[in-house]
């Protein structure tokens, strides 16, 4: 499957491979070791798994952070909720097609969250189990100290809206979008656009 991949993403013109791993350790290594701004993450890999891979990776960019896209398939909403918590951009199911692939990588690496529309049923199914199967944290359902305006920009934000989008549709300008995100990143913890979708659908935010 990798060699597809590679084969696939060699001839998109915009999008160069700079390296490859067969295993999480050394996807770790080469991001530290490449820098790369869009990594695809098998989530089920020997030695050290995607999930672990992305949080490590996550954690060591002493530059801009690589966005990083996870490979899964349909029974794996837990394992795409984890990921994403670790800090993933989004996830692409093996079976997408080459273009979708294309689409997927350029998407993350505009800094967007990418939610595969064939399998987001699935994926919010699986925020719901995950939620519910947890104790009920005392700040669950409260609003975080988030305005009104900063509530409806965190659910467009979890709609898979970009900056413009969301500016668009609250007539407000870029800036007192991006305004809004810094302050909500601030009050909710939240690492990027990401984990914010995944905070979002947690708390019943969105």
């Amino acid at each position: 499957m990798r060699e597809g991949l590679r084969i696939i993403l060699e001839d998109t013109a915009d999008i160069e491979v700079i390296g490859e791993a067969q295993d999480g350790l050394g996807a770790i290594k080469q991001a530290e070791e490449l820098e790369p701004d869009v990594i695809l993450m098998d989530i089920r890999m020997p030695l050290c798994d995607g999930i672990e891979a992305t949080e490590r990776i996550r954690q060591q960019a002493n530059g801009p952070r690589p966005r990083v896209l996870l490979l899964t398939t349909f029974d794996t909403p837990e394992l795409v909720i984890e990921g994403m918590r670790a800090g993933a951009s989004g996830y692409l199911l093996k079976d997408c097609s080459a273009e979708e692939v294309g689409s997927a990588i350029r998407t993350v690496a505009r800094g967007q969250v990418l939610l595969q529309a064939s399998s987001a049923v699935d994926l919010l199914a699986g925020l719901a189990n995950a939620q519910a199967s947890r104790p009920t944290s005392p700040t669950q359902g409260e609003t975080f100290g988030l305005t009104a305006r900063e509530l409806d920009v965190v659910r467009l934000i979890a709609k898979g809206r970009n900056n413009a989008e969301i500016a668009q549709e609250l007539s407000v300008s870029d800036s007192t979008v991006k305004t809004h995100i810094n302050h909500i990143f601030t009050k909710l913890g939240a690492r990027d656009r990401a984990h914010l979708v995944v905070l979002a659908h947690q708390f019943g935010l969105s």
